[in-house]
């Protein structure tokens, strides 16, 4: 199970790659963080996906197609999955939302995940997954915390990839590691990762994901093998 953080700039970014960590591009990168940009076009020093931006602190549906297109026409080539856009705590309308954009993506990049928004079960999102199409948990704390455990058995079950979103604690990234997901991502790292008096923060999300990691991988570290491969080759 491989954590992403949040691109950022600098020494925090320098630690989140020496640590075996992804980096998480979303549009605003495009204009925020140019440079890193640039640097992950080409021979990438850390493996890297890419998110649609729907999301913001702020809420609402920010999702700019303009500039995620963009995004995914610069780094999509080598990104481990890209998110689908979606509509957050959308339900069913995220997810129409989704397929239409899985029409359009599906065979450009190398893996397309479909949100998993409130409401939505297993049985909405089968007739889309394959082993290129997988499934990206979000929605709001509840339906993320309820549900884990039935998407991670329901991916387990048919071999889907399986990322769950926002998760910066060591008892959400244990809670990943008993659902078998094979990735997930937050933000915090890359806020606090090395800030002085975060007492470690980025050292101890990486000892809970090296833990949690061994809950469904039998003690391997994922970074000894290609990331993109299907569950059952894990």
């Amino acid at each position: 199970m491989i954590g992403y953080g949040s691109v950022t700039n600098g020494e925090t970014l320098e630690m989140l790659i020496a640590a075996g960590w992804g980096i998480l591009f979303a549009p605003y990168a495009l204009s925020k963080f140019g440079p890193q940009v640039r640097r992950f076009e080409n021979n990438p020093p850390a493996p890297f996906c890419i998110d649609n931006g729907a999301w913001s602190a702020e809420g609402g549906d920010v999702f700019d197609p303009f500039k995620f297109l963009q995004l995914v026409g610069r780094l999509g080539r080598l990104a481990e999955f890209v998110v689908l856009p979606d509509i957050v705590g959308g339900g069913h309308e995220s997810l129409s939302r989704s397929v239409k954009w899985l029409r359009a993506l599906r065979g450009t990049v190398r893996r397309v995940l479909i949100p998993a928004q409130n409401g939505l079960l297993p049985a909405d999102l089968a007739p889309f997954l394959a082993e290129d199409v997988g499934v990206f948990l979000g929605g709001d704390t509840s339906y993320k915390l309820t549900t884990l455990g039935t998407w991670g058995e329901f991916c387990r079950t048919n071999e889907y990839y399986f990322h769950v979103g926002r998760v910066n604690t060591t008892s959400r990234i244990m809670a990943c590691g008993r659902a078998s997901a094979d990735s997930f991502d937050g933000s915090g790292v890359s806020v606090f990762g090395n800030v002085p008096h975060s007492n470690a923060y980025l050292p101890k999300l990486e000892a809970a994901r090296a833990a949690a990691t061994s809950l469904n991988n039998g003690g391997s570290d994922p970074r000894q093998r290609s990331l993109f491969t299907s569950r059952g080759q894990k």
